[in-house]
Parts: C-alpha cells; structure tokens; sequence
C-alpha cells in the first residue's frame, strides 16, 4: 500500500484540533503526517504555518492538506496563493464532498472556534476519502489559474 503524505498545519486556535487528527491519522495505515506547527497554544501568526503546508503541496512533498485555525478564512486566504493549492473552508458534510469532487480541492481547512472536535474528524475522513468527480468540473478547475486582468 501506497502512502499519502499529509500536509498538516495551524495557528493558536486549531492547535488542540491539529494535534487530536495527527493522533487519529498516525494511527491508520497509509498516512505519512508532514506537521508543520504551530507546537504551542500561545498566540502566533496563522500565515507562518499555512504558508509552509501549502508549500509542501505546491512542491508535490505532500499530495493533501489540512490547515486550522480559528475561522480558517485566514489560512485558506493564505494558502490558495499558491497555484498548485485549493484551499476550501469546510463546515459540514456537503461543502466537504463537493469541495472535493467538484473543486478538486487538495487542502480542507478547519474552523475550530466553530465546529467540534468530532465533526472535525468526521470532515477531515470525509475530505481524504472523497475523489474529483473530473468529467465536467475538469474545465471548471483548469480554468482557475487563468486570470485575464
């Protein structure tokens, strides 16, 4: 069996999260968890540690990712500026399935202040076993990267 680097990272705010789907991920077979802080409940900025996760899955060193933080806008503005990464927010079941399937989103970020810990776990499980439907979002996906101003 094949296994799937991970991509992992949060601020402050999703640091108690982060460390309970490390835990939960490390042990299944198959995930190989790439964590790229924060390691401490103290304040810290979220760009510090989402920046280097979607680096990780625009250089191909990892081929999904998982950022939280408080509302997760902010680590999934700081990771879509990348041109590799997808970056959705995601706060229940639906949004996750198609996040995946009609987006091909690659990073799940998690809002920690507003979901529990078991819906986190839920979603996050949802997100890496969901595939891209392909067929007519191809276009849809392709056509993200290619901006006319």
């Amino acid at each position: 069996m094949q296994q799937i680097v991970l991509a992992i990272g949060s601020d402050h705010a999703g640091y108690e999260y982060k460390n309970a789907l490390i835990n939960v991920l490390n042990n299944q077979d198959g995930y190989l968890i790439k964590d790229f802080g924060t390691f401490g409940s103290t304040s810290v900025d979220y760009p510090d540690f989402a920046h280097p996760t979607a680096q990780a899955i625009n250089k191909g060193e990892a081929s999904l990712g998982i950022l939280v933080c408080g509302s997760a806008n902010g680590v999934a503005i700081t990771a879509n500026k990348y041109p590799c990464v997808r970056a959705a927010v995601c706060w229940n079941e639906a949004v996750t399935q198609l996040a995946r399937q009609h987006n091909n989103a690659n990073v799940i970020c998690i809002p920690a202040r507003f979901i529990s810990l078991e819906l986190c776990i839920e979603l996050v499980h949802l997100f890496l076993k969901t595939s891209f439907e392909g067929g007519r979002h191809n276009n849809r996906v392709d056509k993200i990267n290619h901006i006319k101003l």
